[in-house]
């Protein structure tokens, strides 16, 4: 058996195209346009590449983008400000605050402020206690491209025992939640897990997301097991690696999604619908 494989920057263009047209006709019915701004502490490599790539995907789809950079010298509250001040902008439908942030910023409290119908990366207490009680509302932006991604294959995954490895505030909780509302049986294994292979080799879903490459060997994949793998890792060479050792992992599972051009354009993809999302539902609160 050779695993097909789950194209998440195919079906993340197929996103962005029928979003484009979306917010066409939503302009042409005189509504205001699509915003979603970016705030940028520091400067990151990684992030500014994220951050270049959200801001491409924006133009493409038509949005209204903002991305403000600001030094890491920033304090507290002057970060908290700036937030106050896009939680107020009317112009502003999404925002979000990049991570990683410098050590003096207190992350949790600047995620706190953010105004939760413009938490478009679905990381704000209220968001995620909404998909914990079953009435989701702006989710998770991986955990719901994965979800996206599943709906796109010939596997029924209702039911399926499902085993997750990473416990992240931002990936494995809430793609756990994601996957028991969807009526999977989910293990989710962390550091402190022992006999993770074993859960992985009961498993008709796997799913990874820890970043550390070449983690699971194909011996450890069940015949026919769905793989997702979220981790991602760049070597010195400047090569991205997922969790799974994909040339193994694909001579058994019936799907797997590569790294690169899996999961992560499905978070960009995702992160301009829940934008399109909270344009709309800006819109039912003014009517």
């Amino acid at each position: 058996m050779t695993a097909k494989i789950l194209d998440g920057t195919a079906l993340a263009k197929s996103i962005r195209i029928d979003l484009a047209k979306k917010v066409k006709e939503w302009i042409a019915n005189e509504n205001k346009r699509p915003g979603l701004a970016v705030v940028l502490v520091g400067e990151d490599p990684a992030s500014q590449v994220y951050v270049k790539g959200k801001e491409r995907d924006c133009n493409e789809v038509g949005f209204h983008s903002v991305v403000e950079k600001i030094t890491n010298e920033i304090s507290q509250k002057e970060l908290e400000e700036v937030v106050r001040g896009f939680n107020q902008n009317d112009d502003i439908h999404g925002l979000l605050v990049q991570t990683p942030l410098p050590n003096h910023i207190d992350e949790n409290r600047i995620v706190d402020l953010i105004d939760p119908k413009k938490d478009v990366d679905g990381f704000h207490p209220y968001n995620m206690g909404r998909l914990a009680i079953r009435r989701p509302a702006l989710r998770c932006c991986t955990p719901w491209g994965v979800m996206q991604m599943l709906d796109h294959i010939d596997t029924k995954y209702h039911g399926l025992e499902t085993t997750i490895i990473g416990a992240s505030n931002h990936v494995g909780r809430p793609l756990t939640l994601e996957l028991l509302l969807a009526g999977c049986t989910v293990t989710t294994t962390h550091k402190f897990t022992k006999n993770i292979e074993t859960k992985v080799k009961n498993a008709d879903l796997v799913i990874s997301a820890v970043g550390k490459p070449n983690l699971i060997p194909g011996k450890w994949i069940k015949p026919g097991a769905i793989a997702i793998d979220i981790g991602i890792t760049r070597d010195k060479q400047g090569k991205l690696h997922g969790d799974f050792r994909f040339e193994e992992v694909k001579e058994i599972a019936s799907w797997i999604t590569p790294v690169p051009g899996g999961v992560g354009p499905m978070t960009r993809a995702v992160l301009l619908q829940n934008t399109m999302q909270s344009a709309q539902e800006h819109l039912k609160s003014e009517n």
